[in-house]
């Protein structure tokens, strides 16, 4: 193997020396930019919006607390057979 020949490809390839950039005036003064969808904004206020909800409805809850401890809380058996036989169905 003939070193002159290798020397003369790796000048050809310039293997040797570090390539160095060139900065362009636009590049100099680029900035980077991030931008959220309109899809995205929407998503970002309903979480803002679950996050802050409460997890119980008092309205509901109170009533029915109300109830149990005065003793007038009642469930229908028919009603509750039903949605138990409809759980069941959807189980199997």
């Amino acid at each position: 193997m003939r070193i002159e020949a290798y020397n003369q490809i790796q000048s050809v390839y310039q293997t040797q020396k570090p390539r160095q950039t060139q900065k362009t005036a636009a590049s100099a003064y680029a900035s980077d930019k991030v931008s959220i969808s309109s899809f995205g904004a929407d998503m970002a206020a309903a979480k803002a919006a679950v996050k802050n909800a409460s997890d119980v409805r008092t309205e509901i809850t109170e009533t029915l607390k109300a109830q149990i401890q005065n003793g007038t809380y009642n469930v229908p058996v028919e009603s509750f057979a039903d949605k138990l036989f409809a759980k069941y169905q959807e189980m199997g």
